[in-house]
């Protein structure tokens, strides 16, 4: 017997959580089991709605069967009949709104008293017997239009219709019989009441995409686009919708665009710019209307808003209150003897009027929303007076760190708190429009944190042009919806999971590997900002690239990232060419292109950074490396329209690499001339540069502690092949390569035969290399002390070439008091992990800490840098403090706050990491504690350095140095 199982609330199929009901699907079904058909030999159940009800649950009614068909290849018939004769059926109806539910309710079959008056609930349940002449029903009931909706898509995702089907080519699980056995399930209500996305910056893909293939009679996002969004919604358990805004794009121009979104029960929200879903960025001419100032101007602004509410009040509404300046610009300056606050204070009073004017019902049952977004947090804390039954939409500072939330009074407020957060962004420091590379964990951490101080009225979540944030917006929703079904725990497995539903478990551990590192990666540096252009120009004007931060000289940083990148990119190629082919097109849309991207742009940027450098040195492969720059640009112009192209051409248009605007730009290189005999360079691992420096070519310490290895760069700086050989005068030295012939370069990695070390804390030796008539020397020293204590450091950070690094999410001990927690977050930071110091919500000082333990080989002056999350305050009540000891030292305090559009701010959310530095005194070489204390809870921390002196220029510092 052929089983599907998925959860109700469960994230996709095969995917189970804490609290998740399970609804079976089988093909087949034993003798005597008890089981509805759906669809089974030769017959087809027939679906029910009533006209009375709304128009939603007809449409879904009809989609409903059009899934049944995709799966089994037969379409149910769909009826608003109310007497049903068939043998099996199934109901889809709303609580008060269907008359043959009406009749169950009333024959005691079936008890609702678990979703009367909630919201957006629903009930599936298999009754046997009905109404005469029917022998089972299938009854899916909701609470209200939305709840009916999402108890039916939710049958539609366990038979096999992704969420995804449209919008990433998901394909459909194919079974000729649909089976469902007994099932009586109620929903809870959504942990957050309005959820949804805003199509944003839609200038570069969803629009163009949009005006050539869905509504070129408009040119714009129009009716036949929403209705596929709003689709989506709905079979995500989303409701809410901010639509494009861009000029010209305009949502209210088309009037169907509104009547599609009721007719999917959507509800219209709208970005912090626009009031009353006025888009005075497609919407008010100047000429005709006047200055956008309310001071001046304020019979002109009421009257189009008052018009927009009239025209929109008959349908659901999320109305932004407030006022800011034309399109995404600050509110316009008062004259003397105005301020901001009174002024929006005023302009509020006159929109709730209109609201009152034109929707009868109290005002503080309109969801109405405030956005202190940008300068309005300013203004809002300066003393602003906000009633009491708008929602505060708290927002993040575009990077994904929430700039405050509500403090111990905001918390009490009638209309709660919710939150506007970013998964894409148009804006300074640099914008990332690409791809998504927000790791799951980074937006659990800060909407989990939100939910529990009380956000949890509003989460809408800024998606740019929706593709390429399929991933996000799937576990966005999840967590809206359901909450408590993700932890720190499950967060490593979600999306892994959710892909092996689709591709198949065998890619499972797979699909784990590329996600982690793509994300990792990602967080590490976006690929938009491998150009390190902190300018902001807009994607209107061309990148000034320059040099990254990655160090090609400096643990193996640059190379390490592209090794990285290589295998994730030849991961998810393999799993693609092993792929039936309808599953191709998903699985491009969903992993390959976003992880090939970020390959190639990285490639692109760093191959072009190593091409200047090995330029200044003559090397050989200088100019092979400014062609192999040339061919990662082409490429990604290659994969693009690859997508573009995809199924027909279905996308064309959805994606325009960054390096693709105004004009396409590739990385500056740098072409030499050769001589044409052999010259012989050499480069050793740590070496930042010999000119200005030093004379010599040293390697790095060899510790028998950590037994690390190095490598010496052959290059040669001609045209004809290089010739060489190495020698060493110490038997204990181990050499990769004694010899070779190259027309580039060749690596030699250098390690120790520890079994036949000299003892000794200052061992010299030398390694001789010679090519082209030249003899280069390389110093090595050997710290191998007499009764080294190897055993009892293993596994210990541990002092390696003046620097102890270490990963705070592995301690040694914790102390937990007055109720902080310590909590390891998985997949996230730049060793992999982090460690969260307390949760935002406890109120203890100075309480729960970490020890690491770690060895020195050194002592005096130390420098601790820590690497923690660019988090902000909860709000004025908190700061972000935390402790650093070292044994018995005082505690030094670090924060991780710095001003929104300060350099440090840019810095930090470029990075995704506050560094902070710390001065301490270590008095003697051996065995020490280092202490993390939390200080204001919530902190996270991602990496902790004791330089000694020997930290070397790069941009992620070095490893984890660890005893073996």
């Amino acid at each position: 017997m052929k089983l599907y199982w998925v959860g109700l609330l469960g994230l996709a199929l095969g995917m189970s959580f804490p609290g998740s009901a399970q609804i079976r699907v089988e093909n087949k079904v034993q003798k005597g089991e008890n089981a509805f058909p759906l669809v089974a030999e030769k017959h087809i159940s027939t679906i029910y709605y009533d006209q009375a009800d709304a128009e939603v649950v007809a449409k879904v009614a009809h989609l409903f069967a059009k899934d049944i068909s995709s799966v089994s290849g037969e379409e149910p018939t769909v009826t608003s009949s109310s007497n049903p004769t068939v043998k099996t059926v199934v109901i889809i109806g709303t609580l008060g709104e269907n008359k043959l539910i009406d009749k169950l309710i009333s024959s005691k079959k079936i008890n609702v008293d678990s979703i009367r008056g909630g919201w957006e609930q629903f009930i599936i349940k298999v009754i046997k017997n009905p109404f005469p002449k029917v022998s089972q029903a299938l009854v899916i009931v909701g609470s209200d239009r939305r709840g009916t909706a999402y108890g039916t898509f939710t049958i539609s995702k366990a038979i096999g219709v992704s969420p995804w089907y449209w919008w990433a080519d998901v394909p459909v699980k194919k079974q000729k019989n649909i089976y469902i056995p007994n099932i009586d399930y109620s929903s809870k209500e959504p942990s957050v009441k309005f959820r949804g996305i805003f199509i944003n910056d839609e200038d570069w893909g969803m629009r163009p995409w949009a005006s050539k293939n869905m509504d070129p009679n408009i040119k714009s996002i129009g009716p036949n686009t929403y209705a596929r969004i709003c689709e989506l919604l709905l079979r995500l358990k989303a409701n809410t919708l901010a639509p494009a805004m861009h000029p010209p794009t305009a949502f209210n121009k088309y009037p169907k665009n509104k009547l599609v979104a009721d007719s999917f029960a959507i509800i219209m929200s709208s970005s912090h710019t626009e009031p009353l879903l006025f888009n005075n960025a497609s919407e008010w001419s100047h000429k005709m209307n006047g200055d956008w100032n309310y001071v001046t101007n304020k019979d002109g602004i009421l009257s189009v808003l008052d018009k927009r509410v009239r025209e929109n009040s008959p349908y659901e509404n999320i109305y932004t209150m407030g006022l800011r300046g034309i399109h995404d610009s600050p509110m316009a300056d008062v004259p003397k003897g105005y301020s901001k606050v009174n002024v929006l204070e005023s302009v509020i009073r006159d929109e709730r009027g209109i609201l009152e004017k034109y929707i009868k019902k109290p005002i503080d049952s309109i969801p109405q929303i405030f956005v202190p977004y940008k300068e309005v947090l300013n203004i809002y804390e300066q003393g602003m007076k906000l009633p009491d039954d708008i929602t505060l939409v708290w927002p993040d500072d575009n990077f994904g760190y929430i700039k405050r939330l509500s403090d111990s009074k905001e918390e009490e407020r009638s209309g709660g708190a919710g939150v506007y957060y970013h998964i894409s962004y148009l804006g300074e420091p640099n914008d990332y429009l690409w791809i998504n590379t927000t790791p799951p964990a980074l937006i659990y951490e800060e909407m989990h944190k939100a939910y529990e101080t009380g956000a949890k009225r509003y989460w809408l979540l800024n998606v740019g042009d929706l593709k390429p944030g399929e991933l996000g917006i799937q576990f966005f929703m999840d967590m809206a919806w359901n909450i408590n079904k993700i932890n720190y725990d499950n967060i490593p497995d979600y999306e892994s999971s959710f892909l092996a539903s689709i591709f198949g478990e065998k890619y499972k551990n797979d699909l784990a590997d590329i996600m982690h590192n793509y994300y990792r990666l990602g967080f590490e540096r976006k690929p938009e900002y491998m150009g390190w252009d902190f300018d902001w120009k807009s994607m209107f004007s061309e990148e000034h690239i320059i040099n990254t931060d990655f160090s090609f000289q400096n643990y193996n940083e640059a190379q390490n990232r592209l090794n990285e990148y290589d295998a994730i990119s030849a991961q998810a190629k393999g799993i693609m060419e092993d792929l039936p082919k309808e599953y191709v097109p998903a699985f491009y849309e969903l992993v390959y292109y976003p992880v090939k991207g970020a390959d190639l742009m990285n490639k692109k940027m760093l191959v072009a950074q190593k091409n200047r450098w090995y330029a200044r040195q003559g090397r050989s492969l200088t100019n092979q490396l400014s062609k192999d720059v040339t061919i990662y640009h082409d490429s990604i112009a290659l994969i693009t329209k690859h997508y573009n192209g995809l199924l027909n051409g279905k996308w064309n248009g959805i994606m325009t690499a960054p390096d693709q605007l105004p004009k396409p730009q590739t990385a500056p290189t740098e072409q030499i001339n050769l001589p044409e005999s052999a010259a012989m360079g050499i480069f050793v691992s740590g070496e930042d540069g010999i000119n200005g420096f030093s004379s010599y070519h040293i390697l790095p310490r060899f510790s028998i502690f950590t037994k690390g290895r190095y490598k010496i760069e052959v290059y040669n700086k001609g045209k004809q092949a290089l010739s060489w050989s190495a020698t060493t005068n110490s038997n204990w030295l181990q050499l990769s390569k004694t010899e070779g012939n190259t027309g580039t370069q060749d690596d030699i990695w250098v390690s120790v035969d520890w079994s036949k070390a000299p003892i000794g804390s200052d061992i010299k030796a030398s390694i001789q290399i010679t090519g082209a008539n030249k003899t280069e020397l390389v110093y090595v020293s050997l710290f191998n002390p007499k009764n080294a204590p190897v055993k009892e450091v293993k596994g210990m950070p541990v002092e390696d070439n003046g620097v102890v690094s270490i990963d705070p999410s592995k301690f040694n001990r914790k102390t937990e008091k007055q109720g902080v927690k310590v909590q390891v977050v998985k997949q996230l930071g730049y060793n992999g992990n982090s460690l969260q110091l307390g949760d935002v919500t406890d109120h203890a000082w100075n309480s729960s800490s970490t020890e690491y333990d770690f060895y020195t080989t050194d002592a005096g002056s130390v420098t601790v840098y820590t690497y923690a999350l660019p988090v902000f305050a909860r709000n004025k009540e908190h700061e972000t403090r935390y402790g650093i000891k070292i044994d018995d030292s005082y505690t030094h305090w670090a924060t991780t706050a710095s001003d929104e559009y300060s350099f440090s701010w840019k810095s930090n959310v470029i990075r995704n990491a506050a560094i902070n530095t710390t001065t301490f005194s270590i008095d003697k070489p051996g065995k020490h504690i280092l202490k993390l204390i939390a200080g204001d809870p919530g902190m996270v921390i991602q990496k902790i350095v004791i330089d000694f002196g020997g930290m070397k220029r790069s941009y992620l510092g070095p490893e984890p140095t660890i005893g073996k």
